[in-house]
């Protein structure tokens, strides 16, 4: 497995992989001044390099280098993490340690569930969104793509998180959110409007 990006992002995901067995062949990054992450040689050029994961923890440019790659792509799903078999996960998605996945969730491709996020049964993640540490998802969730939802945010069942959208941390949310809004607090309350470009 090869990862795309080398920063503390990487770190996690070349954390899994060796606890799952699997072979990283090495990382790629644009910054040509990082020659090594942890005991890893970082490469400066995309040559076909595959399979592999985009590491790279902001949603957006994960978008924009998985689109301009558009190569093979694998998954890290951690050991110490809980995954239905009755879920679906997306290539190029992390599932870090101590995450839960539901019954009958599906996740997008190239999303982040990360450390200790919960996902409960049948939600719907679409592509580049990110949940951060310790966030919870309750049932029948519905997030688009690429929103990112904060670290320690409770979002209640039933619930619509739009597209391109950042919940702040450690917000409840019980209203759906529009696409592309700001929204932060206890309980939720839409801030302004953001991303307007990726919609």
């Amino acid at each position: 497995m090869y990862l795309y990006g080398a920063s503390g992002h990487a770190k996690v995901i070349i954390d899994i992989l060796e606890s799952m067995g699997v072979n990283i062949a090495g990382l790629i990054d644009d910054n040509k001044e990082v020659k090594q992450l942890l005991e890893y040689p970082v490469e400066h050029n995309f040559h076909g390099q595959e399979p592999l994961i985009v590491s790279i923890g902001s949603n957006r440019i994960r978008k924009i280098v998985a689109e301009r790659i558009n190569g093979v792509y694998g998954q890290a799903i951690s050991p110490h993490a809980v995954v239905s078999s009755r879920s679906k996960i997306g290539e190029g998605t992390v599932v870090m340690q101590g995450a839960i996945v539901q019954s009958d969730s599906i996740i997008g491709k190239h999303c982040i569930i990360n450390t200790g996020a919960s996902v409960d049964h049948e939600c719907r993640l679409d592509d580049y969104v990110h949940v951060s540490p310790h966030a919870t998802l309750c049932g029948n969730v519905t997030i688009g793509e690429g929103s990112w939802i904060g670290a320690g945010t409770t979002i209640i069942q039933g619930i619509t998180i739009g597209r391109w959208c950042v919940i702040g941390a450690g917000s409840v949310v019980t209203h759906d959110v529009p696409d592309g809004y700001l929204a932060v607090g206890n309980r939720c309350k839409l801030i302004k409007k953001i991303n307007q470009e990726l919609l």
